[in-house]
């Protein structure tokens, strides 16, 4: 087993898909920020999302095709995951890692294919149901306070990357400057929205209201509400952008 997996390792349909795979993944996000842009500046009607973003490629020309494209390739990155955790060199804290990013895009392999069938549903309403379920009783707000410091500390580990520059050690090869400037300032963005959201479930939790839970739409929009709210979001916006452009860059130079 482990032979035929590092065969497969070292095919070139595996780094092919590989790169297809974070390539979809940084289109998402670049429609992310495109998304959060307008919303700043008060011309969007879709979810500042990646569900949004997937929603808002289906209305493209060849979106449909273009959905199961971007689902195999994250269905590949979740394959590429896997094999490191069971066959890669990974400390407890890389493993963690490795399994985070392979929920991340399981989920959302599958949220392209329900768009590109037609069902997609709104991220944010979803998960404010969901916790009001949670919240029915007193073990329920404790799952979601967790689920909140959960969020807020994956948040931390995201900046903590930025600021030290642990994302390169996912690249092979040089290094430039540009791609450091794209991976410092995206990874940050990431950190902060992460931070926004789990703050929002611990205080949803807290303040017994599901309603102030969501996920990244409703992190964007709490952002838009603050003093400077439009500076602030199109800052964010940039800076999500960074981390779709950097996605680019590791597609090319992603170490296995």
């Amino acid at each position: 087993m482990r032979t035929a997996a590092r065969q497969a390792q070292n095919s070139k349909v595996y780094d092919l898909s590989i790169t297809v795979g974070l390539i979809a993944y940084g289109v998402v996000y670049l429609l992310v920020a495109w998304i959060a842009f307008q919303l700043a500046w008060g011309n969007s009607d879709q979810e500042a999302s990646q569900q949004g973003a997937l929603r808002e490629l289906a209305d493209k020309p060849l979106g449909g095709v273009l959905l199961w494209v971007v689902a195999f390739g994250l269905f590949a990155l979740v394959v590429w995951k896997a094999l490191s955790l069971a066959y890669g060199q990974l400390d407890t804290g890389k493993k963690l890692s490795a399994a985070g990013q392979g929920a991340v895009y399981l989920v959302l392999g599958f949220s392209a294919i329900k768009v590109a069938l037609g069902s997609g549903s709104s991220g944010s309403g979803s998960e404010q149901s969901l916790t009001a379920k949670l919240m029915a009783n007193g073990a329920g707000r404790v799952v979601v306070v967790i689920i909140g410091l959960v969020i807020v500390g994956i948040g931390v580990r995201q900046v903590y990357k930025a600021v030290t520059k642990k994302f390169t050690e996912d690249l092979v090869g040089g290094i430039s400057t540009t791609t450091l400037l794209l991976g410092r300032l995206g990874y940050t963005a990431k950190g902060v929205a992460f931070l926004v959201v789990g703050a929002l479930f611990t205080w949803a939790a807290i303040d017994y209201d599901p309603k102030k839970a969501g996920g990244l739409d409703t992190a964007l929009q709490t952002i838009k509400g603050q003093p400077f709210g439009t500076f602030l979001l199109t800052v964010m916006a940039i800076g999500i952008a960074c981390f779709g452009l950097y996605c680019f860059v590791w597609s090319r130079n992603a170490k296995h």
